[in-house]
């Protein structure tokens, strides 16, 4: 399951990033809004580049904003091969997305703690990563259903509903993986 969803993981993680590119576009016409830098710096510190002060070399922006992206796809790559899928499934990989930022954001020093920022710009960044989360819970979704059900839906056919007197499914033969 593994090695299926780093390779599902990284192409549904990069289709959400690129639907929340074109989100964030189209609601920077509407708005005015310019584009943000903070991915950019945030690569900079981590990777130890000299920054520039102002406007960032789009291809640092660019490089964190795909590169995160695809990585943390895996993540809802892997809620999806284990059967935890559909819009609550989303839902709960907008926080991973919008924890993920924050740490790195605040762990090099770029980005403030969200409870300091303007209400507007909260609103805009929790708007752009659940449009992330969702475009990417959608490919991941799609690609693990090829397979069928995960091991979480299986066990929850057996009875629905969370219930105590259900036990686990029985280990897989590793020609069923």
């Amino acid at each position: 399951m593994l090695t299926r969803a780093l390779g599902q993981g990284l192409v549904a993680g990069f289709a959400g990033a690129a639907v929340m590119t074109v989100v964030e576009k189209v609601e920077q016409r509407l708005t005015g809004r310019p584009d943000s830098h903070v991915p950019a710096r945030v690569l900079a510190r981590l990777a130890g580049l000299p920054e520039r002060p102002g406007r960032q070399p789009r291809a640092l922006n660019l490089g964190m904003h795909f590169g995160q992206g695809a990585v943390l796809g895996v993540v809802r790559s892997l809620m999806a091969n284990a059967g935890v899928r559909g819009p609550v499934a989303s839902a709960m990989f907008t926080v991973v997305r919008l924890t993920s930022d924050q740490i790195l954001e605040n762990a090099t020093g770029v980005g403030a703690p969200p409870q300091t920022w303007p209400r507007s710009e909260l609103v805009v960044d929790v708007l752009h990563k659940t449009v992330y989360a969702f475009a990417a819970g959608a490919v991941a979704d799609a690609l693990a259903g090829r397979r069928g059900p995960g091991p979480g839906q299986r066990h929850a056919a057996l009875r629905p509903g969370r219930r105590s007197d259900v036990g686990p499914l029985p280990r897989a033969s590793s020609a069923a993986r």
